[in-house]
């Protein structure tokens, strides 16, 4: 079982009555403008891509825009907030000029994060492609180990769970649990996508499987490592190894699924965080955050519009 760690600092603080609900939010333009994107929405918490998600190639943050970033933060009373590392990660390939690229990658992140100020680095770790996770275990595990071993201690890096398509690894509790107890440190944390984790097989939309994967959750990883949640209904059925994200109340897992997450023990003391197409197709807004705030905090829902099939 994955070590548990506690984490007392002001990153780790959480609503009494439920999580701190936030959204991913462009950069587009200066870094600090994610600010004025969350704050639009009414977004408590919020996540960012620190490089242009598809390219190896990082933009360069001047020093006054990391400052306004970290001043405007503190200012609208956002947090804990989240970057995304980019998506060509893959410590898990054969290519070992590409797992280089992948730990320098995951470095500059971990860097930029905590000059930033925010928790902590999501990210997914990658495919094995045929190899088997057993034989790729080790070079992931000296990978993760490499790009902390190369960043301030300021910032977590956080697994995030796959939906289970092909050969991707981390979409089982287990696999993760792995990763960590190979890495043994306090640093490395896990985020769940609830799309994903429909998707992966595990039943989030009942309650009696919801009561199975908190109780497996805990055995495997630990209740302490859960530091984010992805908060995503899913396009696709359970068990489709599909990643689909769909808006909250339109999808697979409906309403239902959401009311149960957000009153969970496990689910409630994370940060969430939207990855949704929004109800305009413009990404995470306003009547998603809304949706979520009245499940939390005993409100009503607001009507939204009909899902677009």
């Amino acid at each position: 079982m994955a070590k548990a760690a506690a984490d007392g600092g002001s990153r780790a603080r959480r609503s009494r009555r439920g999580p701190r609900l936030g959204a991913h939010v462009s950069t587009a333009g200066h870094i600090d403008i994610a600010i004025d994107h969350a704050t639009a929405i009414g977004a408590e918490a919020m996540q960012i891509f620190g490089a242009a998600p598809q390219q190896w190639r990082r933009k360069l943050h001047p020093d006054e825009d990391v400052a306004a970033f970290r001043e405007k933060v503190l200012g609208a009373g956002l947090g804990p907030n989240f970057m995304h590392g980019i998506y060509l990660i893959n410590l898990a390939s054969q290519d070992k000029a590409l797992v280089k690229k992948g730990v320098e990658a995951l470095t500059a992140d971990l860097r930029l994060a905590a000059a930033l100020g925010v928790s902590g680095v999501i990210f997914h770790v990658g495919s094995h492609r045929g190899a088997g996770f057993g034989k790729m275990l080790p070079q992931m595990v000296r990978s993760m180990k490499a790009a902390l071993a190369d960043s301030p201690p300021d910032a977590w890096l956080c697994i995030e769970n796959n939906a289970g398509a092909g050969d991707s690894v981390c979409s089982s509790f287990e696999e993760i649990a792995a990763i960590m107890d190979g890495i043994g440190s306090e640093r490395v944390k896990v985020c769940l996508d609830t799309c994903h984790l429909f998707a992966a097989d595990y039943d989030i939309a009942t309650p009696s499987g919801l009561r199975k994967t908190v109780a497996n959750f805990n055995k495997e990883i630990g209740a302490a490592q859960l530091v984010a949640v992805h908060a995503n209904d899913s396009k696709t059925s359970r068990g489709s190894g599909r990643d689909r994200h769909e808006n909250i109340g339109q999808g697979t897992l409906g309403f239902a699924a959401f009311e149960g997450l957000i009153k969970s023990r496990l689910f409630k003391r994370a940060t969430w965080l939207l990855e949704v197409p929004g109800y305009e197709g413009g990404g995470p807004d306003a009547l998603n955050l809304n949706t979520l705030r009245a499940m939390r905090d005993g409100g009503r829902r607001p009507q939204l519009p009909k899902a677009k099939r």
